[in-house]
């Protein structure tokens, strides 16, 4: 694989989650779109699975697009709770679409001898939840409200990027800060939810080994998540841990494939009036794969990747499978 095929590979620009989702959606998709992990909604705003190969890679100066399509099918164990939009539900079963529309600035300013980057995303997508069951309170589990559903199309929180990237040979690697800004319809009360009514913040490292002539590429990306308290429901999720890997390489100077993997962990405990099931911290590793295919529209280079990821080991949250369909392109890069 030689240089401008890398290029291609690695116009995939930053997030989380996540996420989602997030994605977050981040995640969370957040019920932004990842639908529902540990934390308020069961969800964080960092999108799990966002990254992958070529994590750590900083593409050359210029304006970038990328759409992260990303989709999102869990369910609770019926024997656990899920703290959703000031409720207490169980039985829990999610859905999450949503499009997470990125565009990233690589600046020619430099500093400590790497490039500098400024990124936005919003997400836009549909989230569709069911409950069997509503308690009144974790309590005395007395129940209020059976066969509950949840469904509606919003414009998630925006979530701005800073990135800074360095190489050194078949090296590569990036550190990157993320903030979301809680100006996204968020519905209180309700199940359904793509915004997350509170700031956040993470900051992540990633480091991507790269061999133009084997196409063999090895990355990672560690990470760890703030919140904020959401005001409307005196909820304070905790601090949230992840890492995210992936080990690919090309087949043809168009196609590569490879497999792909994270892990989720709550460092502390939820807070807050709101946080009626107490710390609830939750925990999840996912494994997938990824296959990636480059091709030119135009004179213009565009990389499409699908992701598909299964979790498990899974500990108050969902478990859910995450496919992600990211198409990325230059606006103003050097071709």
């Amino acid at each position: 694989m030689g240089r401008r095929e890398v290029k291609r590979t690695t116009l995939g620009l930053r997030r989380a989650a996540q996420a989602v989702a997030a994605a977050a959606i981040a995640a969370c998709l957040n019920l932004a779109p990842e639908a529902a992990k540990a934390a308020e909604n069961g969800t964080g705003f960092y999108l799990l699975g966002g990254r992958g190969p070529m994590a750590g890679f900083l593409p050359p100066p210029g304006i970038y697009f990328e759409s992260d399509t990303y989709s999102y099918d869990a369910k609770l164990d019926a024997r656990k709770s899920l703290p959703a939009g000031s409720r207490v539900v169980a039985n829990v079963r999610s859905q999450a679409r949503a499009d997470f529309l990125n565009g990233t600035w690589v600046t020619p300013w430099e500093a400590f001898g790497g490039n500098f980057a400024l990124g936005a995303v919003l997400p836009v997508g549909r989230v569709a939840v069911s409950a069997g069951v509503e308690f009144d309170s974790p309590r005395t589990n007395t129940v209020i409200g059976r066969s509950l559903r949840d469904k509606a199309t919003m414009v998630g929180d925006p979530v701005l990027s800073a990135t800074m990237g360095w190489h050194s040979g078949k090296f590569h690697w990036s550190t990157t800060a993320l903030v979301n800004v809680p100006v996204g319809d968020y519905r209180d009360g309700q199940l359904a939810n793509l915004a997350f009514h509170r700031w956040a913040s993470d900051l992540s490292g990633a480091l991507t080994w790269f061999d133009p002539e084997t196409g063999i590429d090895l990355s990672s990306a560690v990470g760890v998540t703030f919140n904020g308290i959401n005001s409307a429901t005196d909820y304070r999720t905790g601090t949230e841990f992840h890492v995210e890997w992936a080990a690919s390489k090309a087949l043809t100077s168009a196609l590569s494939a490879g497999v792909i993997g994270y892990h989720y962990q709550q460092l502390t405990g939820d807070s807050g009036a709101g946080a009626q099931l107490g710390a609830y911290k939750g925990r999840t590793t996912a494994l997938g794969g990824t296959i990636a295919y480059n091709f030119e529209v135009g004179k213009t280079p565009v990389s499409a990747r699908v992701k598909v990821l299964r979790e498990f080991s899974v500990e108050n949250r969902a478990r859910g499978t995450v496919g992600l369909l990211t198409v990325s392109l230059p606006l103003t890069a050097a071709r």
